[in-house]
């Protein structure tokens, strides 16, 4: 079964909903046959990769609250993150572009270390004191061979603002078409949507509920048509 997990970097529910749907996943009996796959999503995709600000600055900007209402909701996703065993910085963040981490998300996916280089950027965005946005590439590059990539090809893809341009931009129609408007977004071997942090009970019966839906091969053979297998070909007889 495959779990389809529609992120971005800045969004902190995102942070949340993935460790309470990693929980769900290590109870689920069958965690060993679900391929998890993380998919691109932006939330800011028109900012510029310079245009750096607070968080606070950012919200209050955004939707319009004041700096004590952006505040409360930064200490209110803080005990969300605790109950989570998540460590959670509602101080003193920034936010930025987050474009060339999903290109590095890519790259990770081809190599194997997706699921590790996600969870080095969300703890390095949410929980860290250093921003993954002010220090610049060589930040990234840390990051990535912290979750085992080679620094050389991370670094290649950052230089090159083509590399996986071209994935991201497709995960994020995919994401348009399936109608998702906001993240996190889950699809579970595209017949269950789950939107948004959800409990780890409710990723818990989605996985339950998508796993005995899967529809057992109908095997249909009329017999006697020709067909190649582990001793050969078979050749007809006249």
């Amino acid at each position: 079964m495959r779990v389809e997990i529609w992120t971005d970097i800045a969004c902190p529910w995102c942070y949340v909903g993935k460790a309470r749907f990693d929980k769900a996943l290590e109870a689920f009996p069958h965690r060993d046959q679900v391929e998890v796959v993380h998919r691109s999503f932006e939330l800011d995709p028109g900012r510029a990769k310079d245009d750096i600000q607070p968080v606070l600055a950012m919200l209050t900007k955004k939707y319009g609250m004041s700096e004590a209402q952006a505040q409360a909701g930064e200490e209110n996703l803080g005990a969300q993150a605790a109950a989570e065993g998540l460590e959670y910085r509602t101080r003193d963040r920034d936010h930025g572009n987050t474009f060339d981490m999903h290109r590095l998300l890519h790259l990770a996916k081809e190599q194997g270390r997706q699921s590790e280089l996600i969870q080095a950027f969300y703890t390095a965005n949410f929980a860290e004191e250093r921003s993954v946005f002010s220090e610049g590439d060589e930040r990234l590059i840390e990051l990535a061979v912290a979750a085992g990539l080679d620094a050389d090809a991370a670094r290649a893809v950052l230089a090159d603002p083509t590399a996986y341009a071209a994935d991201v931009r497709a995960d994020e129609r995919e994401a348009a078409q399936l109608g998702a408007n906001g993240v996190p977004f889950f699809v579970l071997d595209r017949k269950y949507g789950v939107s948004g942090a959800q409990p780890a009970e409710v990723f818990a019966q989605a996985l339950t509920e998508a796993w005995g839906e899967r529809s057992p091969l109908k095997l249909i053979d009329e017999g006697g048509a020709q067909a190649c297998g582990p001793d050969g070909c078979a050749v007809p007889q006249h």
